[in-house]
């Protein structure tokens, strides 16, 4: 269930960008996916990049079958590192996602305090995991925990679309892109999702 009200948002950035607008007419309603602010989700993420999609889901597959039918970070501490390596996982994706589940384990990372916390505490909570960094941070903060203001400035298909759209005669630098993205605050989100589909695409967790 999105958190904050998505015809509100959408009006906004009709009104207050008519460039926005154009793409907004374009595109057609917002399907803003919704994913669980969990251990599974994260570890998704994580083993999705610089991987695509077919492949990664693939390898998820297999590592969720190998850690059983409760994808918690305690059964995946469980699972053998070689059973692991088999389902495909590279050896820093492994680390990786091992930091990860002995961070949840240990409670340094509680799935279950981030939604009471302010965007930059939980990029700083998620950044502390190993392989985790604001990029895959912030796609957490958008898709998992519902905020509607987040802008990930160094996104490529982001800056593609918004040098495409505004007319740019090339990659929007991040201070390019925040002065151009004033006016849809406070809705960053959804305009981000926009700009993806703009460009016949769709944010994935990687």
């Amino acid at each position: 269930m999105i958190i904050f009200q998505m015809k509100a948002a959408v009006a906004h950035l009709r009104r207050s960008d008519p460039v926005m607008a154009k793409i907004i007419a374009r595109v057609g309603a917002c399907e803003l996916a919704v994913l669980q602010p969990n251990f599974e989700t994260l570890a998704r993420s994580i083993t999705f990049q610089q991987l695509h999609g077919k492949a990664a889901s693939t390898i998820f597959a297999r590592v969720q079958k190998a850690v059983g039918r409760s994808f918690t970070a305690t059964a995946f501490l469980k699972a053998e590192a070689e059973t692991l390596r088999g389902c495909g996982l590279s050896r820093q994706k492994l680390a990786a996602l091992t930091d990860l589940a002995e961070h949840v384990v240990s409670r340094k990372l509680n799935f279950k305090k981030l939604p009471e916390l302010e965007n930059e505490a939980v990029l700083e909570a998620l950044t502390q995991v190993r392989g985790v960094g604001v990029w895959t941070a912030q796609i957490f903060l958008m898709f998992a925990l519902q905020r509607p203001n987040v802008l990930p400035v160094s996104d490529f298909g982001i800056r593609n679309a918004v040098r495409q759209a505004y007319g740019l005669k090339e990659m929007p630098k991040p201070a390019e892109l925040l002065k151009i993205s004033e006016p849809w605050h406070p809705y960053c989100t959804v305009a981000s999702w926009y700009l993806w589909r703009s460009l016949d695409g769709a944010a994935t967790l990687d």
